[in-house]
């Protein structure tokens, strides 16, 4: 009996011993995230009986989050862990709040499904300050109903630029309540057609603007092209995410994270169909695609903390862990692990066919959205989607873009 009594005590020890590292984790967008993130505790849990997971009250908004985490780094009560919007990211890594993950991903990234793509989403000045937790990317959405009125056909889809406005307007010529095609003058798009390009906003180390470069002046061409060319007409976000499932639009330049808006909204109209925007540059290696979603932090400086911390990292940018956001969320995986391998969406991916034309982008091209550094910044994305407004309504795109960056540099002292 004694015997028996010391062995329950023991293993009542070994199991408080095992529970003893708690990890807060930190996290914003309670209406997409919170069921996720009960599941990703649970989940890692039972394969990590040891380490607690506690998930603390969610911030509304990525922004209201970053802002959270500031105050609570002045008053030293920061988690151990944090989802960060990507594009929000450098606001942390700026005031060292952030611990680099090189350490712990190791010399093979790709073989965890970390490519150079994805882990760019994270990386400052040689760091690796985060990985992508979640991501959307720019793509076409295409009504084949309207392409095949229009003398088109998705088995021959236009792969340029070009083809894709010569379509648009046979498109747009069919009725005059037809639009043949529509893209939101807007910083975050601007850049994926500057990426398709092969451009960049600014340069490697962010003393300079370079959106006034041929790609940046091409890619701002567009806006015009698709106006003059194929008869864009000048309404809104609002107004163009009712025209496409309402049938009235045959293509739409948008966010992925919308794919299951759409798809709902068209219901028996037509079945939606997702293309990957057009590779405009010679050298491919040379694109990106401003990747919006989250990426995931590690906050915690405490060295014992720290391997539980990453051990949780690991897991949530992971295979098991990245099925369970896509499958939760509808967000785009952010390990390349997933595209590659049938065993884990291969079931999803049946009955989502358009989901992995923006995985598979988002696997290949992804990169980070630029923020323009400084306290102009935000002001200064507000100066260009006013010149691509411009630019459609019939200015010179290469003497708007390049006045407009001279502007940007004024603002962000770059002169």
């Amino acid at each position: 009996m004694k015997t028996a009594f010391v062995a329950a005590a023991f293993a009542l020890a070994s199991t408080a011993a095992m529970a003893q590292t708690t990890i807060r984790v930190d996290y914003a967008n309670p209406n997409i995230w919170t069921a996720t993130q009960e599941i990703l505790a649970e989940e890692f849990m039972k394969s990590h009986p040891d380490v607690t997971i506690k998930l603390d009250g969610p911030a509304d908004t990525y922004a209201e989050g970053v802002q959270r985490l500031l105050r609570q780094n002045v008053a030293n009560d920061m988690p151990d862990v944090a989802y960060v919007g990507l594009n929000r990211l450098r606001i942390l890594e700026d005031r060292g709040m952030t611990q680099p993950l090189d350490a712990f991903i190791g010399d093979n990234p790709e073989e965890k499904g970390y490519t150079p793509a994805l882990l760019s989403l994270g990386a400052y000045k040689g760091k690796q300050h985060g990985l992508a937790t979640s991501a959307s990317t720019l793509v076409m959405y295409v009504n084949p109903e309207l392409v095949k009125k229009a003398g088109g056909s998705m088995d021959d889809f236009p792969t340029d630029f070009d083809g894709i406005i010569e379509l648009a307007a046979k498109i747009n010529a069919l009725d005059s309540t037809i639009d043949g095609i529509w893209i939101e003058p807007h910083d975050w798009r601007y850049q994926s057609l500057l990426g398709s390009h092969g451009g960049r906003p600014l340069n490697e180390d962010e003393s300079n603007v370079t959106f006034d470069s041929e790609a940046g002046i091409a890619a701002a061409g567009l806006y015009q092209r698709f106006a003059k060319e194929a008869g864009m007409k000048p309404y809104g976000a609002n107004d163009a995410r009712q025209a496409f499932p309402a049938g009235t639009l045959g293509i739409m330049l948008e966010s992925s994270s919308l794919q299951a808006r759409f798809e709902k909204a068209a219901g028996d109209r037509f079945n939606v169909v997702v293309k990957g925007v057009p590779l405009s540059a010679e050298d491919k290696t040379s694109i990106y695609f401003p990747t919006g979603g989250s990426g995931i932090v590690m906050l915690t400086k405490d060295e014992a903390k720290q391997k539980a911390a990453w051990d949780y990292i690991a897991f949530v940018t992971g295979p098991v862990g990245q099925k369970i956001i896509v499958e939760n969320t509808g967000y785009a995986p952010a390990n390349a692990i997933l595209v590659r391998d049938d065993s884990y969406l291969g079931e999803f991916y049946k009955k989502n066919p358009n989901s992995r034309v923006a995985h598979t982008q988002i696997a290949n091209y992804a990169g980070p959205w630029y923020a323009y550094p400084g306290p102009n910044g935000v002001a200064v994305t507000d100066e260009i989607a006013a010149a691509l407004v411009e630019v459609r309504d019939g200015a010179d795109p290469a003497e708007t873009m390049k006045a407009t960056a001279d502007n940007v540099r004024a603002e962000l002292g770059m002169e």
